[in-house]
């Protein structure tokens, strides 16, 4: 009992702990390119969307009230929160499964995840939602499916678990490995569940909270499941790459911390050798959910680029897993510890880099430029120093009648297109059109639309960055008689001009320019 009120305890100031670092982080930094572009998911809500369901949009549009509070950390608020509930989450799937200390593991280990604890814990991404949703289907999935007489509160758990999956579909279309996974189970260990009504109610419930976006995609020519097709199948001009199979490992091995990359190595090492550490129905559940989703795409690296977060979901079943491991290896060595040396270091190793990123990000504490690799921190930096200067340009300009008025912002591109729509043009009420093909423009394809057709002899804006594209006379000289040189706007990070910002005026539109319109290649 004594241990038990010590983890309680542990494990308080653990999730205020995190909590209060991911929300001050929340605060401090700017918006990353993906997370402004989310935004739109917000301001433009619809039954889904290009690149994703809609799920993060309603996450944005409640935790800010309807984008009635638009600073940063109330964007971030919804996942801050998830974070928390999902580390806890970590903590109950552990306890279920062996003890209460196998379960603090886990929230340790889930907490020294950069994937968990910072891509899902802190910014706006499909992730966070899809993350708290995960583990409360997977809470569900091993309270019910074990259970050989299905009992009522073990069916009760899987229809709780249709709901959560389904809405863990909204989220992200990762989620039909729990779909996938859990028949697998049943299928190869216990197929009285096949003839219980109440797998067939969660599996129907499920596919009807995913059918807005089935419907969505059927009216559009079903555009975000074949755009998410040609990013997971091999290129027919590739052969196999084996630098993208190392890429896709060394990211894993980065995102979800080197401790626990080890440990979770190590638990598959042990398992491997017969180890008997965690239930074997517990055990199948766990691997047949999350291991064909990092099969899959290790497959698919060794043949094109992938992204290391694709495995993120999988690598949180496999903490699990590690934790299990962790607490019986520790137990057989007489070593228990609530903090064992492993965890300590894993948290070390998130901490540190969570603060050299943050500084780096507002104070460039590293002079990169030196080195020739692109500075990745300035991402995430200046935004808000361009949301309050080209505004200046652009008004003292209108005023000098040198242009219309409140004229668009035109851009070419998804991003910066949603960095100058969140920074620029909100608070000034300019539109923002993003010119392109759909491939480059995603959302904006839309949202040009509902902005609707610009008349010939319209003026615009556009705004160049000097590490990006500002060549405003090849982007748009085809379309307007006449483009001015631009103004420079100079962004400073401790006092040292890190990007320009080239402020072009487009005049006299040449012709109507409709949406969805013809494109120059």
């Amino acid at each position: 009992m004594k241990q038990e009120r010590k983890i309680t305890m542990a494990l308080v100031i653990l999730l205020i702990l995190s909590a209060g670092i991911r929300a001050f982080l929340a605060w401090f930094t700017e918006l990353g390119f993906d997370e402004v572009y989310y935004w739109t998911y917000a301001k433009y809500p619809d039954l889904s969307h290009f690149d994703h369901p809609p799920m993060v949009g309603w996450v944005i549009n409640f935790f800010s009230l309807n984008l009635l509070l638009q600073d940063e950390f109330f964007l971030r608020l919804g996942p801050v929160i998830f974070g928390t509930i999902s580390t806890w989450l970590m903590y109950r799937i552990g306890k279920t499964i062996k003890n209460e200390l196998t379960g603090f593991y886990a929230a340790l280990m889930y907490t020294a995840s950069f994937y968990a604890s910072v891509i899902c814990g802190t910014f706006i991404l499909p992730d966070g939602p899809q993350s708290l949703l995960w583990l409360l289907s997977l809470l569900f999935l091993l309270k019910a499916l074990p259970d050989r007489e299905m009992a009522k509160e073990s069916r009760w758990f899987l229809l709780f678990a249709g709901i959560t999956v389904g809405l863990a579909l909204l989220s992200k279309y990762h989620a039909a490995f729990l779909i996938t996974g859990t028949f697998a189970f049943i299928l190869f260990y216990n197929r009285k569940w096949f003839t219980a009504k109440e797998t067939w109610f969660a599996f129907i419930t499920a596919l009807l909270l995913f059918l807005p976006v089935v419907v969505w995609n059927y009216q559009n020519d079903f555009i975000s499941f074949t755009f998410h097709e040609g990013r997971i199948l091999p290129k027919k001009t590739i052969g196999l790459s084996p630098e993208f199979f190392l890429l896709e490992l060394l990211g894993e091995f980065g995102y979800n911390n080197p401790v626990n990359f080890v440990l979770v190595v190590a638990s598959f090492v042990a398992l491997g050798k017969g180890k008997d550490f965690i239930r074997h129905d517990y055990r199948n559940l766990i691997l047949w959910i999350h291991l064909p989703m990092l099969i899959l795409f290790l497959s698919i690296s060794m043949f094109r680029s992938t992204l290391p977060h694709w495995t993120g979901p999988a690598y949180t079943g496999f903490f699990l897993l590690a934790a299990t491991w962790l607490d019986e290896r520790l137990k057989e060595k007489q070593k228990v510890r609530i903090f064992p040396w492993s965890l300590r270091a894993a948290l070390l190793i998130t901490v540190t880099a969570v603060v050299f990123a943050a500084g780096q990000m507002n104070y460039g504490w590293f002079d990169v430029s030196r080195t020739g690799i692109r500075d990745i921190s300035l991402d995430m930096y200046g935004w808000r120093q361009t949301g309050e200067k080209v505004p200046r340009v652009m008004d003292k300009q209108e005023k000098a009648g040198l242009i219309k008025p409140g004229s668009p912002l035109f851009t070419f591109r998804w991003f910066p297109a949603a960095n100058f729509d969140y920074y620029l043009c909100e608070h000034t009420g300019r539109k923002v059109y993003a010119i392109g093909s759909l491939s480059r423009i995603h959302k904006y394809y839309w949202i040009n639309q509902i902005h609707g057709n610009l008349s010939k002899g319209s003026d615009a804006w556009f705004v160049g960055l000097s590490d990006d594209t500002y060549d405003a006379a090849y982007l748009y000289g085809w379309m307007f008689d006449s483009i001015s040189k631009p103004d420079t706007v100079n962004i400073l990070r401790y006092g040292k001009i890190v990007r320009q910002a080239y402020v072009f005026r487009l005049k006299g539109l040449k012709q109507e320019l409709t949406f969805p319109q013809p494109e120059k290649q």
